[in-house]
């Protein structure tokens, strides 16, 4: 049965005794709070779980012996810099799946494509994501939609270029999953990837851009929307240990920005990071990535 929540608030020094006493070594005090008064210690919960101490297959709440401060803060760290570099790889990602749909369907199809379910597979709900879009449209601040709106009729229908600048990931996501499959076939040809393989993984990066930008816990996460698992020989055990731990997310990530010619640099900057957690077999594992991965040959 469930039980009153009865914990009480805690100021920053009391928060800092009850994880001393857990176990925790804290030399600095001083800058402990400043960094609790930061991130909160709900937040930074998260990361000092994977320190806890598990007798019995229970997770206990002491924290491993000589487990400091500055490992916790560390680990977040990298976190929250694993985020901005996958979110900067995801918006390149979008940028390029945002203009091969509107390319594609522009040309086949005219500047009012999307308006027509016949442009469509039967099974997409095109109404329902129509009016979503559209929605989208009106709440939009930007300059060249006021300018449409002021100077031609229609609105909230505008030019598909248009209405792609302005969609979310997961708009973008739904449009493609329901294009025919000759429509899909030709953006997913950019990208060097099968056109299913394509909508699912937009479904999955679509998730994990969400945790980012809603600041959350991503390294160590299993994923609660994973890309399904590929027959190919370079996704599937033991070269690629799981599809539901972020190393996948990372492999399809470096396989869409290669097939684009860009980020090279987001690779090296990837790496820099990667190398010092992926040095701990149980961070490294935590993220399902093999021991030999810098020689992946989907990453390299």
């Amino acid at each position: 049965m469930p039980k009153s929540y009865k914990k009480p608030a805690l100021t920053f020094t009391d928060q800092l005794q009850l994880l001393h006493e857990r176990g925790l070594s804290i030399p600095d005090s001083k800058e402990a709070i400043k960094d609790l008064e930061c991130n909160s210690y709900y937040r930074l919960s998260a990361y000092w779980y994977p320190f806890r101490i598990k007798k019995e297959n229970v997770i206990t709440d002491q924290i491993r012996p000589k487990t400091t401060w500055g490992d916790i803060i560390e680990l977040y760290e990298f976190d929250r810099k694993l985020r901005l570099l996958i979110i900067d790889a995801i918006d390149r990602i979008e940028i390029a799946v945002r203009t091969q749909v509107t390319y594609t369907l522009a040309h086949s199809y005219g500047a009012f494509a999307h308006t027509d379910k016949v442009n469509f597979h039967s099974g997409f709900w095109h109404k329902k994501w129509l009016e979503s879009i559209e929605d989208e449209v009106q709440r939009s601040t930007e300059e060249f939609i006021q300018h449409y709106k002021r100077e031609y009729e229609g609105f909230p229908t505008i030019p598909i270029w248009m209405l792609t600048e302005v969609m979310s990931l997961g708009s973008l996501s739904r449009l493609y999953k329901g294009l025919e499959h000759h429509d899909k076939r030709q953006v997913a040809q950019h990208f060097d990837v099968h056109h299913k393989t394509l909508v699912d993984w937009l479904h999955t990066l679509t998730y994990v851009r969400n945790i980012c930008a809603h600041h959350s816990r991503l390294w160590n996460r299993e994923l609660s929307i994973k890309p399904e698992k590929s027959k190919d020989k370079h996704w599937i055990p033991p070269i690629t240990p799981t599809n539901e731990r972020l190393f996948y997310v990372l492999l399809m990530v470096r396989h869409l920005l290669k097939k684009m010619s860009c980020g090279d640099t987001w690779y090296q900057s990837c790496n820099e990071l990667l190398e010092p957690i992926a040095s701990n077999d149980l961070w490294r594992n935590a993220m399902g990535m093999p021991l030999d991965w810098k020689n992946h040959p989907i990453w390299k």
